[in-house]
């Protein structure tokens, strides 16, 4: 298995439409004004994240259980920026919509701009033939708010081929995340 660099990340969006949007450079501005970088870099992609918000709350005093999953637990914020409060949690969509090639898996890692201040992004590997837009999970470590910005990175991805095609994908085992749009919730 080998990383792939810019050219096969161009290579795979013209044949497969791997990504879509698609920006085939790293930006670093819009006009005059400074943004996280997003786009192709080296060898991954930076992506960016949507206006959508699920940012996680105590007001209820509901217990977050995956299995059982209270709606409860989280405001919705639709805005350029969310602030996650101290100690706290956020989800969050990527821009792009993802079709992840049957040889291929992809590791996330989030931006070192967002984790020097102490806001750590998780995303789980995205599997071969898996298919969505990818959601994001925000940490705020700090005991002070923490902003994300919509529309600029916020974490980087890593494409590796495998020398063969895997014998079971994503997509064959109807993954239960295939297909998601918007910020999706868990399931069991």
């Amino acid at each position: 298995m080998s990383i792939k660099c810019d050219e096969w990340i161009r290579r795979m969006v013209a044949e497969r439409r791997m990504i879509e949007p698609f920006e085939p450079h790293l930006l670093r501005t819009s006009g005059k004004q400074k943004l996280i970088s997003y786009g192709t870099s080296s060898y991954g992609y930076d992506v960016r994240c949507a206006n959508e918000f699920k940012v996680f709350t105590n007001i209820n005093s509901t217990i977050v259980d995956p299995k059982v999953f209270d709606v409860r637990s989280f405001v919705d914020v639709c805005a350029s920026e969310c602030i996650i409060p101290p100690n706290s949690f956020a989800l969050a969509r990527t821009v792009e919509y993802f079709r992840i090639p049957r040889d291929v898996l992809v590791i996330c890692l989030g931006k070192s701009t967002y984790a020097r201040c102490g806001i750590i992004v998780n995303v789980t590997p995205l599997e071969p033939e898996w298919e969505g837009h990818v959601t994001l999970e925000f940490s705020n470590t700090t005991p002070l708010p923490a902003r994300i910005y919509a529309d600029e990175g916020v974490a980087q991805l890593l494409f590796f081929q495998a020398d063969e095609i895997c014998k079971t994908s994503y997509r064959d085992r109807q993954g239960k995340y295939q297909g998601q749009t918007g910020v999706t919730l868990p399931k069991t």
